[in-house]
Formats: C-alpha cells, structure tokens, sequence
C-alpha cells in the first residue's frame, strides 16, 4: 500500500479529516478531532502510526518485523507500521479500522450517538 492509498481510505471513513498541527511533514487524521493516524510524510519507506490495543499492539509486532511500537508516541496504545514493506493491504486495512473504532470506543455515548454511531 502507497501512502496516497492510505490517505484515501483513512478519509473514506465517517467524520475523519485531516491536518498538520505539529509541522508541514506529520500528517494527522482525525475522527472528531480525535486522532487515530499519523504519517511523516518525509519518511522512506512510508510509515504509519495507528492506534491499537495494547495486547493486540504486542502480537501484532512479534508475528511482523514491519509492525514495532508507536514512533514517538505512547508505546503501550501505538504502533508504526511500514505500508510499503511484506504487510497484505488486507492487514493494514483492517488496522486501519481498528484503530479508528478504538477512537469511536473511547467517545462518550453521547458524542457518539450525536454523530450517529449508536
């Protein structure tokens, strides 16, 4: 997957947008201003950092070289991912939304009724 890909389908989802609030490089996508991804756009390979679950976020980087924990984030809740490395589209998807679920999850019910989620 090419970061272009990424970028589309991160926007494809309900309520996400997307900005650079710490330089022009680091490109963020929000759901709800909460933030589920993150990309430095200067970094080669492309890499990504996505939410996770801590225990999953653990699995994930034993079972694949190209999944370590979250580049200068929270290492227990993040993980970065290199899209243009032995990762299946499929599984970067699927990360993809599990992180943007995670961050729907931690909404109060009544932001995420407001916004049609319940």
């Amino acid at each position: 997957m090419n970061i272009e890909q990424f970028r589309e389908y991160c926007l494809s989802k309900k309520y996400v947008s997307e900005s650079f609030p710490f330089d022009d490089q680091a490109l963020v996508f929000k759901v709800a201003d909460k933030m589920f991804a993150l990309t430095a756009l200067n970094r080669k390979p492309s890499q990504v950092n996505l939410k996770c679950d801590p225990e999953r976020a653990l699995e994930l980087r034993e079972e694949y070289s190209d999944i370590f924990a979250g580049y200068h984030m929270s290492k227990k809740h993040w993980n970065t991912l290199i899209l243009e490395g032995n990762l299946t589209n499929k599984l970067i998807l699927e990360l993809i939304d599990h992180s943007y679920n995670l961050v729907v999850k931690g909404m109060t019910k009544k932001k995420q009724k407001e916004l049609g989620f319940l």
